[in-house]
């Protein structure tokens, strides 16, 4: 796999996460500072199922960002807070979108969450932290919508 500074001499390495796919397949090496990941699409979309898809990783991004918000104010208010748990599902399948994207604008419509607190905290705690659920960063950048510009 190439490191960034391989990629164009314009990066900065550890700042650009970068995926590079080969001449057949959909299996894609991703790598983000010194972290290796792999994405591919499922068998049925035609990919080999040895990753997951990128709209799992959109749905990964911001479920991980919700845990560690809850964590953090937890932490900050030494809540008792146990554990958090978030489950993300889009409202429909992403191969329509990968089909349709020459053609048609797609996106991922809405995002079903589930959000499961666990440990000895008060219900007015819960319903705190079901609020800061929705400060995650990532939660509010997909909200607003966010511009990408080629550099």
């Amino acid at each position: 796999m190439k490191t960034d500074t391989e990629v164009s001499p314009k990066l900065d390495a550890g700042r650009w996460i970068t995926a590079t796919i080969g001449l057949s397949g959909f299996r894609t090496d991703v790598s983000a500072r010194s972290h290796a990941i792999v994405a591919d699409e499922p068998i049925s979309a035609g990919g080999t199922d040895i990753g997951p898809t990128p709209y799992e990783f959109l749905l990964t991004a911001l479920a991980t960002c919700t845990v560690m918000t809850l964590r953090m104010y937890a932490d900050r208010k030494q809540w008792p807070l146990a554990s958090a748990s978030v489950g993300l599902r889009s409202s429909h399948s992403h191969e329509k979108d990968c089909e349709d994207c020459m053609t048609k604008k797609v996106d991922i419509g809405k995002i079903e969450r589930r959000i499961d607190l666990g440990g000895p905290i008060t219900e007015e705690q819960r319903v705190r932290l079901m609020e800061i659920a929705d400060r995650c960063p990532v939660k509010q950048t997909l909200a607003r919508g966010v511009s990408i510009v080629d550099v």
